[in-house]
């Protein structure tokens, strides 16, 4: 976990300025940032309006799929609908009941949008949520109200706003601060019978645009601290993804393949990585935007076998398979031996689409250097690479 929660802070300090966090800390919204290139796309920030909204603590949030907030009653078509938004890399606005931490659900306006580097590749999806209100129930002697609030005549002569919301409990200060019509108004406890939340709650136009400004307001404070670090981003593509750019999709799929393992495009001059996982990171030491765009070559150093090295170039050129122990270094420059297990991966043309290589750290037990057989848990990753691809390209070609 530790390890994870370093890849969770290199996703943040790398792309933007120290004082981001700060900036964030300060808007009201409830709202979550993922990684999708970390394993599992996990949320490496949450809102103090969202940690309040959800009833969790910052440690419990950090790191986990936005899975863990949806439930029984979560449905699952509004679920697929999110994960083919996050497959084509493209915003979407939707109604769904998630789940608090202590079981109560809620329904809420769920807003995501990617987040694109410069050079195309999406590199965060943030998304907001806002409480839905429910104001269907009419009372008598109610008028209506701005924004389509039911307001009620009180014993005191004075019209106060009633609403329910689309989960169990009656908002009483919501975090969605609704607007003027709402603000100059204390809500009393009412007694309504609980609401059914297996019925679709819609959101009100007010509510949905909301939502937008949250996100568009916290796109605004992501970009103008990415300037600081020079590695801008934006909530638009503002330039074709570069070759060998993977999907969110696809990257997704390969980052839950928990062995090293780099994916590397043969199509591009030089043959750069263009996927590299989590325990890759850990075993070398580099961080993802370091390793990205690179020649394995970078691995190699004074005392790396050049007949090894020729080895390899020459599996690739003939598109064969091969296993082979290579000293490399890590980012310290300390050396270690590289049980290496490289094999091509074809889409669902049956063409050559990437070179996949496994890395196993060896101890120093295996002393051969060529005619080697890979290790069983090399097989699998390769089989698992090849899955993902062949199922990315066969999407692609159907979209």
């Amino acid at each position: 976990m530790e390890s994870q929660l370093g890849l969770i802070e290199q996703s943040f300090n790398v792309r933007y300025s120290s004082l981001v966090r700060d900036a964030l800390d300060s808007l009201p919204d409830s709202f979550t940032i993922t990684d999708p290139s970390i394993s599992g796309n996990p949320i490496v920030y949450a809102s103090a309006g969202f940690l309040k909204l959800f009833g969790y603590s910052k440690d419990e949030v950090i790191g986990r799929n936005g899975r863990a907030f949806q439930g029984p009653k979560t449905d699952r078509r509004s679920v697929m609908e999110v994960r083919e938004a996050i497959r084509e890399e493209r915003a979407i606005q939707i109604s769904l009941l998630n789940y608090r931490k202590d079981g109560t659900p809620f329904w809420m306006v769920f807003h995501m949008s990617p987040v694109f580097s410069e050079d195309g590749r999406v590199i965060h999806f943030l998304a907001v949520q806002v409480p839905i209100l429910k104001r269907q129930r009419r009372v008598s002697g109610c008028g209506e109200g701005r924004n389509g609030i039911n307001l009620c005549q009180n014993g005191a002569g004075f019209r106060e706003p009633v609403f329910r919301c689309c989960r169990r409990d009656v908002c009483l200060n919501s975090a969605s601060q609704p607007g003027p019509a709402l603000s100059q108004y204390s809500v009393p406890e009412l007694d309504y019978p609980e609401p059914e939340v297996d019925d679709p709650c819609e959101a009100s136009d007010l509510e949905k645009r909301k939502a937008t400004a949250a996100l568009n307001n916290i796109l605004s404070v992501l970009m103008n601290y990415s300037e600081l670090t020079g590695r801008l981003v934006s909530g638009k593509r503002c330039s074709p993804p570069r070759a060998g750019h993977l999907g969110a999709s696809l990257t997704l799929s390969l980052g839950r393949i928990k062995q090293s393992f780099v994916l590397t495009d043969p199509h591009i001059p030089d043959m750069p990585i263009v996927y590299a996982s989590d325990a890759f990171l850990r075993l070398t030491g580099y961080s993802r935007d370091e390793v990205l765009g690179r020649n394995c070559r970078f691995l190699s150093g004074l005392d790396t076998d050049s007949l090894t090295q020729f080895q390899i170039k020459e599996c690739i050129r003939t598109e064969q398979i091969c296993t082979v122990r290579i000293l490399n270094y890590r980012k310290d420059r300390t050396p270690f031996w590289n049980f290496l297990h490289i094999s091509p991966v074809r889409n669902a043309t049956g063409k050559v689409a990437y070179f996949v290589g496994v890395q196993i750290e060896d101890a120093g037990n295996t002393q051969e250097k060529h005619g080697l057989r890979p290790d069983r848990s090399q097989f699998g990753t390769v089989a698992a690479v090849r899955v993902a691809v062949r199922g990315s390209s066969m999407s692609a070609s159907s979209s």
